[in-house]
């Protein structure tokens, strides 16, 4: 199992859990534009509950630039592998 499949399966089985836990730093301000399930804003979706894998993928590739962004490829080059894994995890068990 490569490094990046042992950290996806960690997060799964960890993000449950941390349904209740304090946002990682970094994970709080993603609120500020992505509102909460049941509160759509067409131009910016929603992202709790989403799948942790899907968030890492997607902020790996604002910070490569790799996806279209207007803010997202700035804000995600401020965080690190890890940092991103873990607000991914909480981010993914918000429901």
């Amino acid at each position: 199992m490569s490094a990046a499949h042992f950290v996806l399966a960690a997060l799964a089985v960890a993000a449950p859990s941390m349904a209740g836990a304090a946002a990682p730093p970094g994970a709080s301000s993603c609120a500020g534009c992505h509102s909460e399930a049941g509160r759509p804003n067409v131009a910016i979706p929603p992202i709790h509950g989403q799948p942790a894998a899907e968030i890492i993928a997607a902020m790996r590739a604002y910070r490569a630039g790799e996806r279209p962004a207007s803010v997202m490829d700035r804000i995600a080059k401020g965080f690190s592998d890890e940092e991103i894994q873990a607000i991914a995890a909480w981010i993914s068990a918000q429901r």
